[in-house]
């Protein structure tokens, strides 16, 4: 009975280890594909366009979607949790990689916080062009208040009627509507917050192809970051289809992409400095390159000592 129960023991402990390293082989095969994915300089060149091509065309999905789905409720769980705090999330999973990332590589905190740097430089450039939305909005728009008529005389619409002098929270707080230049953040801040990702993630790549280490935490991470990339794109497909506001969301989507331009494309690309924390990648993937030059260097030495004597 001990024996047979040895035996069992044994049994369980290698299927446990062969789960284990399945599991791992997994991982590591499935970040490395997505890895060179958005390493691709084909794929960061052009995902930019992509996602202009789904703001301007995604309104047209709402001919084929049903209006009747759970998706096309404000109320549905995935709305309120995380598109209300979408800059969060985002700022928790891209934050953790970037610090994991910099870090197990150069050791330096210093270093690590100047590539932190770039999502507070986001994060401020998000808070202000949302403060001067708001601002634009309450210059631009008026209050109307509904009035209920009779059906022969206004079997469509209710009347509005000019409320003057109210603000817009004074507006909605008293259920009436405010009409003013909208511009949707919720577009905006979805187009900002897939285009940092692509950018901050893309790094992984290259480093794996120069034979970085990377272990089961910081691909797992990784991953948390690409599935957040693809929830970002899904809720931004829903919005375009089940709540097409065409002007506003294009404005919106316009206004991440030159966010985003501005700056990786311009600010960013500077020499990194106190105003500039540079590049994502920079004074990380070029170690693994000084190293060797430098152990080239020392074995050249070596031998020229070795000649000499």
């Amino acid at each position: 009975m001990l024996r047979v129960k040895c035996i069992l023991i044994k049994v369980q402990s290698q299927l446990s280890s062969w789960v284990q390293m399945f599991l791992n082989t997994v991982l590591v095969v499935l970040t490395d594909l997505v890895a060179w994915l958005l390493g691709n300089n084909m794929f960061r060149k052009h995902f930019h366009l992509l996602l202009s091509a789904v703001v301007m065309f995604g309104p047209a999905l709402s001919l084929w979607v049903s209006q009747h789905s759970v998706f096309a409720k404000k109320s549905h769980f995935l709305y309120r949790m995380f598109l209300r705090s979408g800059w969060g999330w985002t700022c928790i999973f891209v934050g953790a990689f970037v610090f994991l990332l910099s870090f197990s590589i150069r050791r330096s905190l210093a270093l690590s916080l100047r590539h932190l740097s770039r999502l507070g430089v986001a994060c401020g450039l998000w808070l202000a062009f949302c403060k001067l939305l708001d601002l634009l909005d309450n210059a631009t728009g008026n209050c109307y208040e509904p009035l209920v008529a009779e059906p022969r005389v206004t079997p469509a619409q209710p009347l509005l009627v000019l409320r003057e002098g109210e603000s817009k929270s004074e507006c909605l707080k008293a259920g009436m509507l405010w009409r003013g230049y909208d511009v949707s953040q919720d577009v905006f801040l979805l187009c900002l917050c897939c285009l940092l990702l692509v950018e901050e993630t893309a790094v992984f790549g290259p480093y794996l192809s120069l034979g970085g280490f990377s272990d089961a935490p910081l691909r797992i991470l990784f991953l948390f970051c690409v599935l957040l990339l693809a929830l970002w794109i899904f809720l931004l497909l829903c919005l375009l289809a089940y709540f097409p506001q065409f002007p506003t969301q294009l404005l919106g989507g316009a206004l991440g992409c030159l966010s985003w331009r501005g700056l990786y494309k311009v600010w960013y690309c500077l020499e990194p400095s106190w105003y500039c924390p540079g590049n994502p990648g920079l004074g990380l993937l070029n170690t693994k390159t000084r190293s060797a030059e430098a152990g080239n260097l020392h074995l050249k030495k070596v031998h020229f000592n070795e000649q000499q004597n």
